[in-house]
């Protein structure tokens, strides 16, 4: 087991009056236009070293040392036009009898969406755009760094061509540097599938804050991962997993706060159990998010717990288990209730969406109005049918400005698609902010311009892609309904030694019986640990209680929002 402490974003940004996450101008860049640590901020970082000191003691501690990077290049230094480094060489890249600069290499159109002052893609397919993040990764392996989280690469923001690359270039280094991939909008387990042999982790959903709606965001996805058998799989280097982002736990501020005000965790503690609990089984790597200088018993006991941390790094078979009953808990009497929510209660609404390009969902556009531009979506995949159809409208050039023609030629056959025909509003793929966990992916409308992430090209199989991200958009069912949230989930696993993991999550807004057969999980295990007819004794964690002899089932009472957690030691007599 191997501790990280990893510097999050911005390390480079001045902290001075004007200085935010969109502003422009304030970061601290060499001759080569690469980010450095403001040394002002880390005053060993003078002359050139970056982070090489920092590195050194966090070794000396026993720890690793990351760092969160940007994807592409600075806005900063695409305007100041930084020649590009050849790091095999060494001194200015040359191709073609002239040195290239990082206009020459920045994609300009290719704006982080939601950091649009910040980066901007680099054009992989060009020698000088593959010499400028060669130096860029080489300098980070040279100042210590083990390991890297990419952003804006992944998920809505999908850069296939750049992570490939600096995979191909962690791959040459002399000593392994892990490689994070991140935001995870959007993501499927077909995507991850095109991934997961680039990188060690990848994010799975938004950036994960302290709301229950953020927690409960984290079920499905985990679900459809460990089903398409990503928990785990071949890896850079060696292995990769699904990444549910930093655990929100402890002492914290509010998202995008230099300064603070802090606060602690808005969880209570039942919450706080059932994301620790889902993220050890569904073996998530484990980044603590909060303030660790001042860390209470109650937050270090959680994120230290022996049995949690077994699970997290040494259990194998890890996947929901479908097969409980539930009964929730009222005053007066018991009332079961179905583990998902069905019925007339639930009503189902559409929003636009984007997924893999590969996915089947996502061969379902066709022209309807060639002379309006009228495209729409068929619903053939949903057993939800639309209400009325939903279409998009190509946009017409207005004037034939030097902007418009500059866009005819970098984007021709494209389409810049409105809602109508008489609209302003143009429809990107990605929001202009970075989304939590809890919010749905949609497209953004805003006023037209001529950006990649409002790009879309029609083909042929009845996909259509977006331009910057490379997504295919589609119209998902959203269930709304008065108990959406409510219901009950469980995971299992074995362990090591022999042991079974069944873990409880009580998602209802009231306490609720949860129970599951021994024999059922035997077969979903199928009798790996030979349960079948076997009698069980087992300690449920977080009461305390030891339960058994059993040869039928394992029931407890879970609190709102909480988790119960067995630990099965099975044997035939």
């Amino acid at each position: 087991m191997e501790f990280y402490v990893v510097v999050d974003y911005l390390w480079y940004r001045k902290k001075v009056e004007g200085a935010y996450v969109e502003s422009l101008g304030f970061d601290v860049i060499d001759e080569w236009g690469r980010m450095h640590p403001d040394p002002a901020r880390w005053p060993s970082s003078k002359g050139g070293k970056g982070f090489t000191e920092v590195a050194e003691k966090v070794h000396r501690m026993g720890l690793k040392f990351g760092i969160h990077v940007m994807g592409g290049i600075s806005t900063q230094a695409y305007n100041a036009n930084t020649l590009v480094m050849d790091s095999v060489k060494g001194g200015a890249y040359e191709e073609l009898g002239r040195q290239w600069r990082a206009k020459d290499i920045g994609i300009k159109e290719k704006a982080c969406v939601w950091m649009p002052h910040g980066f901007m893609s680099v054009n992989t397919k060009l020698g000088a755009g593959k010499a400028f993040l060669r130096s860029l990764y080489r300098q980070y392996a040279e100042w210590g760094v083990d390991f890297i989280k990419h952003d804006c690469v992944f998920g809505n923001d999908f850069n296939i061509e750049e992570i490939t690359f600096v995979s191909e270039v962690l791959k040459e280094l002399d000593r392994l540097v892990l490689y994070s991939i991140s935001p995870g909008t959007s993501v499927t387990p077909t995507m991850a599938k095109e991934v997961s042999q680039l990188v060690n982790m990848y994010r799975v959903t938004g950036d994960d804050w302290d709301t229950w709606k953020d927690v409960m965001a984290h079920f499905d996805i985990s679900r459809d991962l460990s089903v398409s058998s990503m928990i785990g799989a071949r890896g850079l280097q060696g292995k990769s997993w699904p990444d549910l982002d930093m655990l929100p736990l402890g002492w914290l501020t509010d998202q995008g706060s230099n300064f603070g005000p802090h606060r602690a965790c808005n969880l209570n503690m039942e919450e706080q159990k059932t994301q620790m609990t889902l993220w050890s089984i569904a073996k998530s790597p484990l980044m603590f998010g909060g303030d660790v200088r001042k860390l209470d018993d109650a937050t270090y006991s959680l994120i230290t717990n022996p049995t949690l941390l077994e699970i997290n790094s040494y259990s194998s078979n890890n996947k929901e288990f479908p097969y409980i009953t539930a009964t929730r808990v009222s005053r007066n009497k018991h009332k079961s209730h179905p583990r998902h929510p069905t019925g007339n209660n639930v009503s189902t609404k559409h929003a636009f969406g984007l997924t893999s390009c590969k996915e089947p969902k996502a061969n379902t556009w066709s022209i309807v109005d060639k002379n309006r531009g009228q495209i729409c979506w068929n619903n053939q995949y949903s057993s939800e049918k639309l209400e009325k159809p939903f279409c998009l409208y190509n946009r017409k050039a207005l004037l034939a400005s030097n902007e418009e023609i500059k866009h005819n030629q970098l984007y021709q056959g494209k389409l810049h698609l409105q809602t109508n025909d008489k609209t302003e509003s143009c429809l990107g793929a990605s929001s202009k902010q970075k989304l939590t966990s809890k919010d749905y992916s949609r497209g953004a409308l805003s006023p037209c311009k001529l950006v990649a992430n409002q790009m879309w090209e029609l083909h042929s199989n009845g996909t259509l892609e977006n331009s910057y991200s490379g997504l295919c958009a589609v119209l998902n069912p959203v269930k709304a309904a008065e108990a959406s949230s409510n219901g009950v989930r469980s995971w299992i696993a074995t362990g090591r030694r022999g042991e079974v993991y069944v873990a409880f999550f009580n998602l209802n807004p009231v306490k609720t019986t949860i129970s599951a057969k021994i024999s059922d999980i035997a077969k979903a295990l199928q009798n790996k640990n030979n349960l079948e007819g076997a009698s069980c004794k087992s300690h449920e964690l977080w009461s305390g209680k030891d339960f058994g002899p059993t040869k039928d089932s394992v029931s407890i009472q879970v609190e709102s929002h909480g988790p119960a957690l067995f630990v099965l030691h099975c044997s035939h007599a």
